[in-house]
């Protein structure tokens, strides 16, 4: 790995939590239900751009290593945050609350997935 792609992915990785920290704040204000909206929407916003950078750049621009480290590895690595999801399962789990934990984990997984597809199909077009 060259130093360029640390730096890449440095920088990335920094824009990446700071965007992660505000939006998460912005969305937990208009909360309506005990799951993270915050960590929720972050972590699919963040599947999405993944799957729209990985398309474009397997179509237009395979050999593009710089995009992936600044946008993927960096970028996106900072945005989304599994050690959150993690934790607000942990809390769910401790309170008792099984339902609103099983709605959360499953259904972070299968939106994130499909926020994936979803963005590296939209590459297709």
């Amino acid at each position: 790995m060259s130093l360029k792609s640390i730096l890449l992915i440095f920088i990335g990785g920094g824009l990446g939590s700071i965007v992660r920290y505000y939006l998460s704040h912005l969305m937990n204000s208009y909360q309506l239900i005990k799951f993270n909206l915050g960590t929720f929407s972050v972590n699919v916003i963040g599947s999405f751009f993944i799957g729209l950078i990985l398309g474009y750049v397997l179509k237009s621009q395979p050999e593009n290593q710089n995009l992936i480290s600044f946008a993927v590895i960096g970028f996106c690595g900072g945005f989304t945050t599994f050690s959150s999801f993690s934790y607000d399962n942990f809390l769910l789990l401790k309170q008792g609350d099984y339902l609103q934990f099983l709605m959360y984990a499953v259904g972070s997984l299968v939106v994130g997935l499909l926020a994936v597809a979803i963005g590296f199909l939209i590459t297709k077009y």
